[in-house]
Protein backbone atom coordinates (compact mmCIF):
# COMPACT_ATOMS: atom_id res chain seq x y z
CA UNK A 1 0.00 0.00 0.00
CA UNK A 2 2.91 2.34 0.75
CA UNK A 3 4.05 2.34 -2.88
CA UNK A 4 0.52 3.09 -4.11
CA UNK A 5 0.28 6.03 -1.71
CA UNK A 6 3.68 7.38 -2.79
CA UNK A 7 2.58 7.30 -6.43
CA UNK A 8 -0.80 8.81 -5.60
CA UNK A 9 0.86 11.76 -3.83
CA UNK A 10 1.96 12.96 -7.27
CA UNK A 11 -1.71 13.72 -8.07
CA UNK A 12 -2.23 16.04 -5.10
CA UNK A 13 -3.12 19.58 -6.09
CA UNK A 14 -1.58 21.70 -3.36
CA UNK A 15 -0.44 25.00 -4.88
CA UNK A 16 -1.26 27.08 -1.79
CA UNK A 17 -0.07 25.19 1.28
CA UNK A 18 2.31 22.88 -0.59
CA UNK A 19 1.38 19.95 1.64
CA UNK A 20 0.52 16.86 -0.36
CA UNK A 21 -1.66 14.13 1.14
CA UNK A 22 -2.88 10.86 -0.35
CA UNK A 23 -5.46 8.41 1.00
CA UNK A 24 -6.75 5.03 -0.04
CA UNK A 25 -9.91 3.61 1.49
CA UNK A 26 -9.97 -0.17 1.55
CA UNK A 27 -13.35 -1.85 1.43
CA UNK A 28 -14.04 -5.20 3.06
CA UNK A 29 -14.52 -6.74 -0.41
CA UNK A 30 -10.98 -5.66 -1.39
CA UNK A 31 -11.99 -2.71 -3.55
CA UNK A 32 -9.76 0.37 -3.17
CA UNK A 33 -10.74 4.00 -3.70
CA UNK A 34 -8.10 6.69 -3.96
CA UNK A 35 -8.14 10.33 -2.95
CA UNK A 36 -5.74 13.26 -2.78
CA UNK A 37 -6.08 16.68 -1.26
CA UNK A 38 -7.22 19.37 -3.68
CA UNK A 39 -6.62 22.95 -2.54
CA UNK A 40 -8.26 26.13 -3.77
CA UNK A 41 -7.56 29.77 -3.00
CA UNK A 42 -10.48 29.55 -0.55
CA UNK A 43 -9.43 26.77 1.86
CA UNK A 44 -12.98 25.67 2.66
CA UNK A 45 -13.67 25.01 -1.03
CA UNK A 46 -10.94 22.37 -1.24
CA UNK A 47 -11.09 18.79 0.00
CA UNK A 48 -8.83 16.58 2.05
CA UNK A 49 -7.53 13.29 0.68
CA UNK A 50 -9.38 11.21 3.27
CA UNK A 51 -12.81 12.62 2.46
CA UNK A 52 -12.04 12.54 -1.25
CA UNK A 53 -11.40 8.76 -1.05
CA UNK A 54 -14.34 8.11 1.29
CA UNK A 55 -16.83 10.12 -0.76
CA UNK A 56 -15.66 8.44 -3.97
CA UNK A 57 -16.42 5.07 -2.36
CA UNK A 58 -19.85 6.32 -1.31
CA UNK A 59 -20.46 7.66 -4.83
CA UNK A 60 -19.76 4.14 -6.07
CA UNK A 61 -22.41 2.63 -3.80
CA UNK A 62 -20.44 1.68 -0.69
CA UNK A 63 -22.01 2.31 2.71
CA UNK A 64 -21.25 2.24 6.42
CA UNK A 65 -20.10 -1.26 7.29
CA UNK A 66 -18.30 -1.73 3.96
CA UNK A 67 -14.99 -0.15 4.97
CA UNK A 68 -12.03 -2.07 6.39
CA UNK A 69 -9.33 0.62 6.58
CA UNK A 70 -8.16 3.99 5.37
CA UNK A 71 -4.48 4.37 4.52
CA UNK A 72 -2.95 7.87 4.57
CA UNK A 73 0.38 9.46 3.74
CA UNK A 74 1.76 12.97 3.40
CA UNK A 75 4.80 14.24 1.57
CA UNK A 76 6.72 14.22 4.87
CA UNK A 77 8.02 11.21 6.74
CA UNK A 78 5.92 12.16 9.76
CA UNK A 79 2.95 10.23 11.05
CA UNK A 80 -0.19 12.15 10.13
CA UNK A 81 -3.79 11.81 11.23
CA UNK A 82 -7.00 13.01 9.59
CA UNK A 83 -8.13 16.54 10.39
CA UNK A 84 -11.23 16.92 12.53
CA UNK A 85 -13.55 17.44 9.57
CA UNK A 86 -12.31 14.16 8.09
CA UNK A 87 -12.61 12.47 11.47
CA UNK A 88 -16.27 13.48 11.57
CA UNK A 89 -16.85 12.01 8.10
CA UNK A 90 -15.07 8.80 9.10
CA UNK A 91 -17.09 8.67 12.34
CA UNK A 92 -20.34 9.03 10.40
CA UNK A 93 -19.59 6.60 7.55
CA UNK A 94 -17.21 4.00 9.01
CA UNK A 95 -17.57 1.52 11.83
CA UNK A 96 -15.69 2.42 14.99
CA UNK A 97 -13.24 -0.44 14.43
CA UNK A 98 -12.31 0.71 10.92
CA UNK A 99 -8.52 0.96 10.85
CA UNK A 100 -6.76 4.26 10.20
CA UNK A 101 -3.23 3.50 9.01
CA UNK A 102 -0.67 6.28 8.65
CA UNK A 103 2.51 5.77 6.64
CA UNK A 104 5.58 7.82 7.56
CA UNK A 105 8.88 6.96 9.24
CA UNK A 106 6.89 4.12 10.69
CA UNK A 107 3.47 2.66 10.03
CA UNK A 108 1.05 3.63 12.80
CA UNK A 109 -2.35 1.96 13.08
CA UNK A 110 -5.27 3.29 15.07
CA UNK A 111 -9.04 3.10 14.71
CA UNK A 112 -11.88 5.48 14.07
CA UNK A 113 -12.99 4.92 17.67
CA UNK A 114 -9.57 5.93 19.02
CA UNK A 115 -9.48 9.05 16.84
CA UNK A 116 -13.03 10.08 17.70
CA UNK A 117 -13.51 9.53 21.40
CA UNK A 118 -16.84 10.95 22.52
CA UNK A 119 -17.79 11.56 18.89
CA UNK A 120 -21.07 13.18 17.82
CA UNK A 121 -23.04 11.16 15.31
CA UNK A 122 -26.38 9.90 14.06
CA UNK A 123 -27.43 8.50 17.45
CA UNK A 124 -27.06 11.97 18.97
CA UNK A 125 -29.60 13.37 16.50
CA UNK A 126 -32.43 11.08 17.54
Amino acid sequence: MKEKLEKLLENSSSPYYHYKVAAIIECKDGTLFEGVNVETSSPQAGICAERNALYTAITNGYKKGDFKAIHIMSQTNETIYPCFICRQALFDYCDENTKVISYGNQIVETSVKELCTNGFGTNDLE
